[in-house]
């Protein structure tokens, strides 16, 4: 069922988007107004819609129905497939590949180098030393 909605929902897209593109709209009739002819008003009523003009509003009656169809049916879990919502971890971080025992994992071969010579610090909250000013050495 819910494919079946799904593919008659895209087709009504479809249809529905080459129909809007081939329709003449209100604004090709502009230069009726300027001088070349006074078939129709700028801003009047327009007449009895035309054949293109209810296929349209159908199909877009359609869309929408379909629309709200869809959404019902995968409100009620009918849809198919899962959210991917559903497959993140409960712990909130991700899960990478894990390094062998005894041994911690490598930076890749084109990383740079970390400053300080690939020395870690003694502890994570140990204050990094003050910066040196620069310019200031061996001026005088």
């Amino acid at each position: 069922m819910f494919q079946a909605l799904l593919v008659v929902h895209i087709l009504i897209a479809i249809a529905l988007v080459t129909l809007v593109m081939l329709n003449q709209g209100k604004g090709a009739d502009m230069g009726a107004a300027f001088g070349s002819g006074a078939s129709s008003t700028v801003f009047g009523s327009r007449g009895a819609a035309t054949f293109m003009t209810k296929l349209i509003a159908s199909l877009g009656t359609g869309f929408f129905l379909t629309s709200l169809g869809l959404a019902v049916i995968a409100s009620q879990g009918q849809g198919e497939g899962e959210s991917v919502v559903d497959e993140v971890p409960q712990g909130g971080q991700q899960q990478g590949p894990a390094a062998p025992e005894g041994q911690q994992p490598q930076a890749p071969p084109d990383a740079p180098e970390p400053p300080g010579g690939g020395e870690a610090p003694a502890s994570p909250g140990a204050p990094a030393p003050p910066p040196e000013p620069e310019g200031q050495q061996g001026e005088g």
